[in-house]
């Protein structure tokens, strides 16, 4: 097995294992935000609107994360990247406006830790995805490289198994 397969093979059980913990942590997300919903549910205090929009947009953001990997479909570490990225993003703005206004909107401690835990869990599967995406981009960025060489997957650097053979040129 020649290194660039190998490479490959490596990345595309990193990428299984980080679609993995995706779909695992995109249900633990969902539910460590909706089980609390119905608490918060109720009409807010004056000046406490935008924690429900705010929470709208995660449960959007989650909705998408979840339809990227239906249907059994294995998903784009490339796709998870920039969905994790725009959870987190969500996560850390939703997180600080509910420290910062606890207090006056009634937030129960145990909504704002479960929102704090799913938001940690969220920061390392965008670490993974966002790393298994930039290894296939290296990957894909060798193999074009490669190709345009005119290097082929041959063990000592010849056309490999491709089926074409040159012709010398010259006396023979």
């Amino acid at each position: 097995m020649n290194l660039p397969v190998r490479r490959m093979s490596l990345a595309m059980s990193i990428r299984a294992r980080s679609i993995r913990a995706v779909s695992i942590a995109t249900g633990l997300v969902s539910l460590g935000v909706l089980a609390s919903a119905p608490a918060l549910a109720q009409t807010p205090p004056p000046g406490c609107e935008k924690m429900q929009t705010l929470l709208l947009q995660r449960k959007s953001l989650v909705d998408g994360i979840q339809k990227l990997s239906k249907g059994g479909k294995k998903m784009d570490a490339r796709a998870a990247c920039g969905a994790f990225g725009k959870l987190v993003s969500n996560g850390a703005e939703t997180v600080k406006w509910m420290e910062s206004n606890k207090a006056w909107c009634q937030i129960p401690d145990n909504f704002l830790a479960g929102l704090k835990s799913d938001h940690e869990k969220a920061i390392g599967i965008r670490g993974q995805a966002c790393k298994v995406a930039a290894q296939i981009q290296q990957m894909e960025k060798r193999a074009r490289a490669q190709a345009a060489q005119g290097g082929g997957g041959g063990p000592l650097g010849g056309p490999g198994l491709t089926g074409q053979r040159s012709i010398p040129s010259g006396a023979l």
